[in-house]
């Protein structure tokens, strides 16, 4: 296993940071996060231009062909510098399963426009029980012949509001093994019959409520197999909690690079507060906690890029750095002392963006039982 990113990995890294800092300060962010549309598409074109929504798409679909280790680099910049857009939820959730199971005639008309910036997708899975296993996916998609007809709610669907596509995820047959039954449809998001009320929350992002009412959907639109869908759910979440990982571990390491600047330059008694050993410390805890979230995020991403079963090192990564990045964040309010509760300090970003961040892909409880059915129990 080797953990040590290439040449040209850390080129990425140079030039996704040196974009960032330069597109999108904290005061785009903060510009960005009350906006109506809750990115900016002048940086979504940029970012597009860069090639960045192309990614994870093969060369042939006008992407570029690489892999899951080169967007763990983009998220853990996203995540140090912050960055409002659809970029997770097109890249790591709508466009994988057309990638992986889509029909060419799918990939031919939807994957060039990801590359392009032109197209926004998104995936709509989690519903009223707000869970990530097949057993909670009960939105019905009926069989009218040519096409299915779907009527149910989606809860918790990011930037559908601002999605072409939607890659939803239908219970085509009930009974028996609940992953049997799935389906996945590309529907647009603009069909008749569908609802979305975008409400507010902790990170500020775009989350949605989707309501489908007799949407018809036309089974040329199936992505992969009937009822056979779950098995490429699961594989994009995997893919999609590693990214959301990285995004946050990204955060972690610039609360710890900004307390760490402050703890030398803010004199208290006369001497700077990390000459005291309760602040140092602390700073030592953060640090430990933001390198092991490396190493166990990294381990992930390899295992997963490599084809090789992950889910237990995956649930790890992401119940570790949950509590991880809500704790570095915490301490890293504490050093800053009263400033780093005012709202236009850059700490609060990072806070509410861990507390926002737990529960996406599976809280840490959820994680633990995950970890807790691959030993067995």
């Amino acid at each position: 296993m080797d953990l040590d990113f290439t040449e040209e990995q850390d080129m990425l890294r140079n030039s996704a940071r040196d974009f960032l800092s330069t597109e999108c300060d904290k005061a785009m962010v903060r510009q960005i996060e009350e906006s109506e549309e809750g990115y900016s598409p002048e940086i979504w074109r940029k970012m597009a231009e860069l090639g960045w929504q192309g990614l994870l798409i093969p060369e042939e679909y006008d992407g570029m062909g690489m892999g899951l280790m080169d967007l763990v680099v983009i998220f853990e910049e996203i995540g140090r510098n912050i960055l409002p857009s659809p970029f997770l939820v097109t890249v790591a959730l709508g466009t994988p399963p057309i990638v992986e199971a889509g029909s060419e005639e799918q990939k031919k008309e939807i994957l060039p426009r990801v590359s392009s910036g032109e197209a926004i997708l998104t995936l709509a899975l989690t519903e009223p029980s707000v869970g990530y296993t097949a057993d909670c996916v009960e939105l019905e998609a009926e069989d009218r012949g040519d096409s299915f007809v779907l009527n149910g709610t989606k809860l918790f669907v990011e930037f559908a509001s601002a999605s072409d596509y939607m890659v939803v995820v239908a219970r085509t047959k009930s009974g028996g093994d609940p992953e049997d039954g799935i389906t996945l449809l590309l529907v647009d998001s603009k069909s008749p019959g569908i609802k979305i009320e975008p409400f507010a929350t902790t990170g500020m992002d775009k989350q949605c409520e989707v309501v489908f009412d007799n949407v018809s959907v036309p089974k040329a639109n199936i992505i992969g197999e009937l009822d056979k869908g779950w098995p490429i759910v699961a594989k994009t979440l995997e893919k999609a909690t590693v990214a959301k990982c990285a995004e946050m571990v990204g955060g972690m390491q610039a609360v710890l690079d900004m307390s760490v600047a402050y703890a030398k330059e803010r004199v208290q008694y006369g001497r700077p507060i990390g000459s005291f050993q309760a602040i140092q410390h602390m700073l030592a805890d953060m640090y430990l906690r933001v390198e092991t979230s490396k190493n166990i995020l990294y381990q992930a991403a390899w295992m997963v890029s490599e084809g090789l079963p992950a889910a237990e090192k995956v649930a790890i990564a992401k119940g570790w750095c949950n509590e991880a990045y809500k704790k570095v964040t915490e301490d890293g309010v504490e050093v800053h002392g009263a400033i780093g509760t005012a709202r236009d300090h850059d700490m609060g970003l990072y806070y509410r963006r861990s507390k926002a961040a737990d529960p996406t892909f599976g809280d840490t409880e959820s994680q633990r039982e995950l970890v807790a059915q691959q030993l067995g129990l």
